[in-house]
């Protein structure tokens, strides 16, 4: 079935059009040739641009229209707000509703998209409330993944390179494998330093208002160090060692983290484990709507218990967990998303 594509650009409400004419949110919604689709997915995403989704041709070549949404702060995390994100999302809901004629709406949380729109879906009322719910290869939120992904060996935040040897995931020394102990006293340090930068965006903040200023940026370096990169007991899998970057020692040490620019409000906003409301926990217990949790069994990034915490801490009586072959992205095996697609599209029907 050959597949249509609608570039969509919206102004959602407090947020106008830039100078140079972009709009601040855009997406591009996919339908199947000649046909008007009654259901249709979405998906969005912190800040990567979901206009191109992967699975966006494939659902639409089942016959469901699929609109690949991105908000005001795609390419642009470090400036990021939930508040006025889940403003933007709406918009793309009521785009759906309203223009594309969408009966049964159904929302997609893939990779950090999980939390963001579990956090929609839990404030949203009415017919901007979806249908039904979709998990995809997804972690527990923005402070989680970056917490369990932190290097606690870090031991100063302003120098990329000052390492405490006693808590380097990359000292032989302390494995892999890592001891249990090891483990624990890693990921305790790991949330530490989490709370660090928390209580320093927020005396950051305080000092900055005494002198007439409303915010900084500032660099967070190494941020690929979770454990279960190296040691696949941890969490088992099909994975193989490594982290979406490649080697994770080399990608620790770049200037490509997650998370490396922020402001002290961006970080408050979507990091910090105990100010954030990006985590997905909250907003899941939410959710009542039919859902399914779909995980690949070879992400490096998204770990089997992520897809079983996201199923248990959804409110639906009707939900489903299903581990699937491939990656993250479903790049491999060459008939990933395909499957999935299939596996969503029976789902969907018997909905």
């Amino acid at each position: 079935m050959s597949v249509e594509r609608e570039f969509v650009s919206l102004e959602p409400a407090g947020q106008a059009r830039a100078g140079a004419g972009g709009r601040p949110c855009q997406g591009v919604f996919y339908r199947p040739s000649g046909k008007q689709p009654t259901t249709a997915l979405i998906a969005t995403h912190y800040d990567v641009d979901f206009s191109e989704h992967y699975l966006a041709d494939f659902m639409a070549e089942r016959g469901y229209g699929f609109l690949g949404w991105n908000t005001r702060y795609r390419g642009l995390g470090t400036y990021f707000s939930l508040e006025n994100a889940v403003v933007d999302i709406g918009a793309g809901v009521r785009w759906l509703r309203e223009e594309a004629g969408i009966e049964r709406l159904v929302i997609v949380g893939n990779s950090g998209g999980a939390s963001l729109m579990s956090a929609y879906q839990s404030q949203a009322e009415g017919r901007d409330r979806a249908d039904l719910f979709v998990s995809l290869c997804a972690h527990l939120g923005r402070p989680d993944v970056l917490t369990l992904w932190l290097d606690p060996s870090v031991t100063d935040e302003f120098d990329p390179l000052g390492a405490d040897p006693a808590l380097d995931m990359f000292n032989p020394d302390n494995g892999p494998p890592y001891s249990p102990e090891f483990v624990e006293r890693y990921r305790a340090a790991q949330v530490d330093r989490n709370d660090r930068i928390t209580a320093w965006c927020k005396a950051e903040l305080q000092r900055l208002a005494e002198h007439g200023a409303f915010d900084r940026v500032f660099p967070m370096y190494r941020a690929w160090a979770d454990l279960r990169f190296l040691d696949l007991a941890l969490d088992p899998s099909d994975r193989e060692t490594g982290c979406y970057f490649g080697d994770p020692k080399f990608a620790n040490y770049s200037p490509f983290n997650l998370g490396v620019t922020n402001t002290c409000r961006s970080w408050l906003n979507m990091w910090s484990l105990s100010e954030s409301n990006c985590r997905a926990g909250p907003h899941l217990a939410k959710v009542t709507e039919p859902a399914l949790v779909v995980q690949s069994t070879g992400d490096k990034g998204c770990f089997p218990s992520d897809a079983r915490m996201i199923h248990d801490g959804l409110a639906s009586s009707d939900k489903r967990l299903e581990f699937v072959p491939g990656d993250h992205y479903l790049q491999t095996p060459a008939s990933a998303r395909d499957d999935v697609a299939d596996l969503i599209a029976a789902w969907l029907a018997q909905h």
